[in-house]
């Protein structure tokens, strides 16, 4: 839109690229603070783009803390929320304005500019509890790190669900209150077997350390394995292989997640077993990988052409410039290794969908290729002690549960069936 001003000069009204130019170059109250937040960034390998959508958004968070008058060094976590109630959300896929509000004013709580909020006592009794169980877990139970974290957040919710945020009293706790946490939580999670494991656990210690006067663990029910009945989810030989071109066909990270799903598919290692491989666990030579299971159980696998050629491809092409040791990074930077095996199951639900594959049930596991696997060694005449050494079961009843597949075996032992005048 063209305008007349005084004196004859013709003037053009800011374009969408000048205005986002001129918002850049808009100095806030966090600009002396900017370089150092953008170094930290930097030095995790971050892309020079992303530093500037970072460096556009920390800004624009400026701006909003300018007009409500909060100096940086009174900025919290808290306030956060309320200073976004006004700022429309963004668009999917895109780096959310809130997101880097958050890593910008716990940057400035790192560096000493503001100060994090005093934790109540509630909160520090809380805290206080949960390090110790956490001890115990480590020192006593033994249980190893990847189940750590499960427990300890299982019992973080009891105490959430049954205190809130008051002071933790377990001297009053009751076994109404452990059966009706699991209800509440299997409500959501009917799946979930493990979660009167967990709290039976927390009820344990409680009781060992002299927090309640009774063992309430033993008032906690068992749950339902309503699961245990179906055949395990598979997959055709024919549509695991879809899914492994699908997955090998994306030229964004293919090459990654082919690996990942191959060394589930050709030998069976459970998710958490994938993203657990450190670059040292592969011997190259010999042609063999450690695989770190369950327990703190290591095993060695030998590795097929197939499989090698996959994790070369990927070390060669994808893998980010990342100093971890972990094999499997994420794809953007800082190149971190995965949390949990949820990535996994974020692939497969992918690529079933884009094969037009529909499984058994509406629940997508990354068990579904170790599954997969076994299945195809029972149809093609495997006996289950050989499934359960591909499989690498301690115990024999894992492995049982595919007894079920082998229908011409079944024929053999079936009982016939009692009916008037005779058997038939």
């Amino acid at each position: 839109m063209i305008a007349l001003r005084p004196f004859g000069i013709i003037s053009v009204a800011p374009t969408t690229w000048s205005t986002k130019v001129m918002s850049d170059n808009l100095e806030t109250c966090i600009e002396p603070y900017l370089p150092a937040f953008e170094r930290t960034y930097a030095a995790e390998n971050y892309t020079a783009r992303t530093i500037i959508t970072y460096r556009c958004r920390a800004r624009k968070f400026g701006a909003l803390l300018d007009q409500a008058g909060i100096a940086p060094s009174s900025v919290t976590l808290d306030c956060i929320e309320a200073l976004m109630r006004e700022v429309p959300r963004a668009r999917k896929n895109t780096i959310r304005l809130d997101t880097i509000a958050r890593r910008l004013v716990q940057h400035l709580i790192d560096i000493g500019v503001a100060q994090p909020v005093p934790f109540t006592e509630a909160e520090i009794a809380r805290a206080a509890l949960l390090t110790d169980f956490e001890t115990y877990l480590v020192k006593q139970r033994g249980l190893s790190p990847r189940s750590i974290p499960h427990t300890v957040g299982f019992a973080r919710r009891f105490l959430d669900y049954r205190f809130g945020k008051t002071m933790p009293d377990t001297a009053c706790l009751r076994p109404a209150d452990a059966i009706s946490f699991m209800e509440h939580v299997l409500i959501s999670a009917r799946r979930d077997k493990t979660v009167a494991t967990h709290v039976r656990i927390f009820l344990q210690y409680l009781f060992g350390c002299g927090a309640t006067a009774t063992n309430l663990a033993l008032s906690v029910p068992k749950v339902a394995k309503v699961w245990g009945a179906r055949l395990p989810r598979h997959l055709s030989p024919e549509g695991v292989e879809a899914v492994l071109a699908c997955v090998r066909d994306n030229p964004r990270h293919g090459a990654r997640d082919y690996a990942m799903l191959l060394l589930m598919a050709r030998l069976g290692l459970r998710a958490a077993e994938v993203i657990a491989i450190q670059l040292g666990d592969i011997d190259w030579r010999s042609g063999e990988l450690t695989v770190r299971g369950k327990g703190k159980l290591h095993d060695r696998l030998p590795i097929t052409v197939e499989v090698g050629d996959a994790l070369s491809t990927y070390l060669r092409e994808e893998r980010g410039p990342t100093t971890c040791r972990t094999m499997f990074v994420t794809h953007r930077a800082p190149h971190r290794p995965f949390k949990d095996g949820q990535i996994v199951n974020a692939i497969l639900k992918d690529a079933l969908k884009a094969t037009g594959q529909k499984p058994v049930t509406p629940y997508v596991g990354s068990h579904l290729l170790r599954h997969s696997l076994a299945t195809r060694l029972v149809n093609t005449g495997a006996s289950l002690d050989e499934v359960g050494d591909v499989l690498r079961h301690r115990a024999r009843s894992s492995t049982m549960i595919y007894a079920r597949l082998d229908i011409d075996g079944l024929r053999l032992v079936a009982q016939p069936w009692p009916v008037a005048g005779g058997a038939q």
